[in-house]
């Protein structure tokens, strides 16, 4: 990590430097190098410091290959401090320790809440992001007195650029008729590093075309109701497989969950529900059907001990489809 931190911080100081390039995840296929350009990432690093009233230093504790960790690291060095790694501390606690924000995805937050909620009160901001965020994670951060801030964004537009529904200063937010959602403004990135083909696909007349389906409510604040592909067809009915996992994280006796479409000769496709949690497709189903239609409910269920993640923290979506 250090030397990441360097050479970012050699990148910031640099008269006239080249871009930046960090892969996305590949949580949903093979990865892309995103091109992002040095003023692409200051314009997010001020324009998130003003929404969150200021900045300072910043605990590292996301992988600095991917967009978020780079971003810690720019944030903090562009506020005059080193980033603090939390690899290079015993635990949580110790490398917290003044420290003023952080950025996680949602399990970090679930287990640090579990064992470190003390600490987290202590950070003025805690961003999260990386994934849907559960209201009942959000509750229980609330009520243990941390401040969460839900980001969204992606590699391509450097990182979270709207918080908490809202954008950030110069970033605009639209929705196509299809639902999709569309980002612009001066975080987006340049170019995807060999593929011109892709990059004229989703960068389009100064927009970004996201691949998530989204809704404006009447305050202008961005719903993001999932990936556009994360709405499976089964049976001839259109279902929203965020919408269905949201559920099944709300049940008691769940500790985490994952729903996603997989191909029937039956169905077309069908709803599958990897739960970490003693519950079985009976109760899974009766469940979703007390809130959603039934034919939102999924047809299997797969137990798991944990949900299988990538290394900055996302469900690792290809692995979970090669367990069906």
């Amino acid at each position: 990590m250090i030397s990441e931190v360097r050479g970012l911080g050699a990148w910031l100081a640099a008269d006239d430097p080249g871009p930046w390039i960090v892969e996305t995840s590949g949580s949903t296929g093979a990865p892309k190098r995103v091109v992002l350009s040095r003023a692409a990432v200051l314009a997010s690093v001020e324009a998130s410091a003003r929404r969150l009233g200021g900045s300072g230093r910043w605990l590292l504790a996301l992988p600095s290959a991917y967009v978020a960790g780079l971003q810690v690291i720019c944030r903090s060095l562009v506020a005059g401090y080193e980033p603090v790694v939390l690899d290079e501390h015993a635990t949580f606690a110790d490398a917290a320790h003044d420290c003023d924000f952080v950025s996680l995805v949602p399990t970090q937050l679930h287990r640090l809440l579990d064992s470190d909620a003390d600490v987290l009160r202590a950070f003025r901001t805690v961003l999260l992001g990386g994934g849907p965020i559960d209201p009942g994670l959000r509750r229980r951060a609330e009520d243990a007195g941390v401040r969460v801030v839900a980001t969204y964004g992606s590699a391509e537009t450097a990182g979270g650029c709207v918080y908490d529904g809202l954008p950030l200063d110069g970033v605009g937010v639209a929705i196509d008729r299809d639902g999709r959602i569309r980002l612009g403004g001066p975080t987006l990135f340049d170019r995807y590093d060999g593929d011109p083909e892709l990059t004229a696909q989703v960068l389009v007349d100064g927009w970004f075309l996201t691949s998530d389906a989204g809704r404006l409510d009447d305050d202008g604040r961005l719903r993001v109701l999932g990936r556009l592909d994360d709405v499976v067809v089964s049976g001839g009915v259109n279902v929203p497989a965020p919408a269905v996992a949201a559920r099944v994280r709300d049940h008691p006796d769940v500790v985490a969950a994952e729903v996603l479409g997989v191909p029937d000769e039956e169905w077309g496709n069908r709803l599958v529900a990897f739960v970490v949690g003693p519950l079985s497709l009976d109760a899974v189903r009766e469940w979703v059907a007390d809130a959603h239609p039934r034919s939102w409910a999924p047809r299997q269920l797969v137990a798991l001990d944990e949900i299988p993640l990538l290394p900055n923290g996302k469900p690792d979506r290809l692995t979970l489809r090669s367990l069906v």
